[in-house]
């Protein structure tokens, strides 16, 4: 398998177990995460991925925090980092090195309710206060801002009249699982292209 992924996670780890158990043209060869007791950690280990914890508090500055995590991703020849539930932001520098190499997945069709704060249930919680018809998930391109870097792929899913914050998200939780993997798919087989804030996916002759 020729692309090398890093997943970095913070909580129980299901879109990196789906992005584990649905590579074909690429490969987690390790996992990152910023808390000793996220539950992705165990996941991990019953797949017999490399994980680590590192937390940026648990460094004397950020300088030697983002020399850690370089030495790990140069050590594991990680080509594509993706954020998969990861809820601390990714420093300046690292972006810098892996420019235009880092994929992160939203539970909403951004720009529309994304922005530091909104994660998870408070994501869920904004879309059907706003009685939205629709919601998702996106996979984008990370820059130095919340969910404001380049869009790759989305997918809608209709809200219901009687949605609450956790069946929406369990539908979109769903759809995060074959989205992330598909996105990863288009980068490994050369199909991405990105100028500035446009993205570009080259069809194959099997595409509609």
């Amino acid at each position: 398998m020729g692309l090398r992924v890093a997943v970095f996670a913070s909580g129980g780890g299901s879109n990196f177990q789906a992005l584990a158990e649905r590579a074909r043209e690429y490969r987690v060869a390790l996992l990152i995460s910023n808390r000793a007791q996220a539950g992705v950690l165990k996941r991990a280990e019953q797949l017999e991925i490399p994980a680590h914890v590192l937390s940026p508090g648990s460094f004397e500055n950020e300088e030697l925090y983002i020399e850690k995590l370089r030495a790990l991703l140069h050590k594991e020849k990680i080509d594509l980092i993706a954020l998969a539930g990861y809820l601390s932001k990714i420093p300046p520098k690292l972006i810098e090195l892996f420019q235009g190499r880092i994929l992160n997945i939203h539970p909403s069709l951004l720009p529309r309710f994304g922005g530091k704060g909104l994660y998870g249930r408070y994501v869920h919680e904004a879309v059907i206060k706003a009685k939205e018809t629709f919601s998702g998930a996106t996979v984008h391109f990370v820059d130095e801002e919340y969910d404001t870097g380049p869009i790759l792929i989305q997918e809608r899913v209709p809200v219901l009249t009687d949605d609450t914050p956790d069946s929406l998200a369990s539908r979109i939780l769903d759809i995060e699982h074959q989205l992330f993997p598909k996105a990863i798919h288009l980068i490994a087989q050369g199909r991405v292209q990105v100028e500035g804030r446009h993205v570009s996916i080259t069809p194959t002759i099997h595409d509609d």
